[in-house]
């Protein structure tokens, strides 16, 4: 059995446990807590950063984007780049927008002070960037609200990591109760396709300590 090093709300993570479970790919979840510094997980990623999926043979892929790129390179038979030249210019540039973009001003803002500064022991939210992280989210889905009503799915006609990519963000986030649906309806539409998937199914029914979902959270029809 191929296994995956990750932790719940880790968007990077979930965007692995998404692509995994789309391209029916079965895998054992472990949770790593990445502030222990366990080493034989060091042996694996000396980075010591999930996620991690280790494959049957023993090979090891560290890192989001890393994995989801070996996948399509691996397992091609459920393409989610695109098929086309264009699609998958266009799948990388917004897989790249929400991991780099849309993490940096939103999630690194909401959910890097609320629970990463929690796990890690570094004190308290700041104000300051909670504002900034909600100031911005307005921003990113009033995008994603306009990308899913010009478009069959973000990147164009067909489901592609660009929908995970922005679903696993946005998922942690819902997770802790900090997206405002009723703001922005597009992007509620396209976030209720997105997570009516099969491939979903294991992110919903996440438990976290510490942490009560609110009650749409798992909740197809929200």
């Amino acid at each position: 059995m191929r296994i995956l090093h990750h932790l719940p709300l880790s968007p990077q993570c979930r965007l692995v446990r998404l692509a995994l479970s789309e391209k029916r790919l079965p895998f054992e979840p472990v949770i790593e807590r990445v502030w222990e510094q366990r080493e034989e997980f060091l042996h694996l990623n000396p980075a010591g950063e999930v996620p991690v999926l280790v494959e049957e043979n023993g090979l090891a892929v560290p890192g989001g984007r890393v994995i989801c790129e070996y996948l399509e390179d691996a397992y091609p038979d459920t393409p989610l780049l695109g098929r086309t030249f264009a699609d998958r210019v266009e799948t990388r540039r917004l897989v790249d927008w929400f991991d780099t973009r849309f993490a940096q001003e939103v999630t690194r803002n909401l959910l890097g002070e609320k629970v990463d500064k929690r796990q890690f022991g570094r004190g308290h939210p700041d104000g300051n960037a909670l504002r900034a992280g909600y100031a911005n989210m307005r921003f990113h889905l009033d995008y994603i609200g306009w990308l899913a009503e010009t478009r069959s799915w973000l990147a164009g006609p067909a489901l592609s990591l660009a929908d995970f990519a922005a679903a696993a963000h946005l998922s942690a986030l819902d997770f802790i109760g900090d997206v405002n649906w009723s703001k922005a309806p597009a992007a509620k539409d396209w976030y209720a396709r997105v997570k009516s998937r099969p491939c979903f199914r294991g992110l919903l029914s996440d438990k976290v300590s510490g942490i009560t979902p609110p009650a749409h959270y798992a909740n197809l029809d929200f």
